[in-house]
């Protein structure tokens, strides 16, 4: 192997190993946020926001297309394909309140809040049936900016959940029944074959759902938006929800 071929393989590895934690950092550079630019509704806003980083909002595309070559010249970066927006850490705790946290998909928001799918009896689905409040967070590395979210959890009609099911892919629908999510395992072997008895079992497309799955929505009580600028100077907003549905606005210090 050409010497400095291999020399130009290991050194990024090299400098990965020395590099200490405590010099990882970015510095924030992309925008700001002002008062006057935020929709009095939060769910609005949050919509907003979320199509921009999808790049589907009208000058969201040209938004990204401006960060990407922004990336591009300063940042070393040239994908401008959007990871799962979608996805949100969600924030639970038991009823001694021990914290557990995890990534789910966002699958809807509307006026009743934020709605996402799973299994009931995990440990997530036991935690809310013990403390049925919840956050979430929202982190758009390209856009430089975090949504965080807290609020009561319930479930969705189970008319809800049964639509969206039906829109699953077949193999995750199987999924759904084979997996007793976070019961223990075996071994991977032994999830893989109650896969394809299921597979067996409905061999076609009407795979029902199972009784223990389906969704909840958290009603927002707080939401804050998070805009990051140089030397940590961040701008945060926190919208809370007062007691007759109006939205009290606050700058919150960094």
């Amino acid at each position: 192997m050409n010497f400095h071929f291999a020399l130009q393989l290991l050194l990024p590895a090299f400098y990965a190993f020395s590099m200490s934690l405590a010099d990882l950092r970015r510095e924030y550079t992309l925008a700001g946020l002002r008062r006057a630019e935020l929709d009095p509704d939060p769910i609005a806003q949050f919509r907003k926001w979320f199509e921009q980083a999808a790049g589907t909002r009208a000058g969201g595309n040209f938004r990204r297309y401006c960060i990407n070559i922004y990336k591009a010249l300063f940042l070393a970066e040239t994908s401008s394909v959007p990871l799962e927006v979608n996805a949100m850490t969600l924030a639970t705790a038991d009823r001694d309140g021990r914290p557990s946290a995890r990534i789910v998909l966002l699958k809807g928001v509307d006026s009743r809040g934020f709605t996402f799918f799973t299994n009931y009896d995990s440990r997530k689905g036991h935690e809310l049936a013990e403390n049925p409040r919840a956050a979430l967070t929202f982190y758009w590395s390209s856009q430089e900016r975090q949504v965080c979210v807290a609020g009561d959890i319930s479930k969705l009609p189970e008319s809800e959940s049964e639509a969206y099911f039906r829109t699953r892919p077949r193999g995750s629908r199987i999924a759904a029944w084979a997996s007793r999510q976070s019961a223990v395992l075996p071994n991977r072997e032994a999830l893989e074959a109650e896969w394809k008895q299921l597979e067996a079992k409905y061999p076609g497309e009407n795979v029902p759902k199972p009784p223990y799955w389906g969704g909840y929505v958290l009603s927002p009580i707080r939401i804050e938006f998070w805009q990051g600028r140089p030397s940590r100077m961040h701008d945060r907003f926190r919208y809370t929800k007062q007691a007759n549905g109006a939205w009290l606005i606050e700058r919150l210090s960094p």
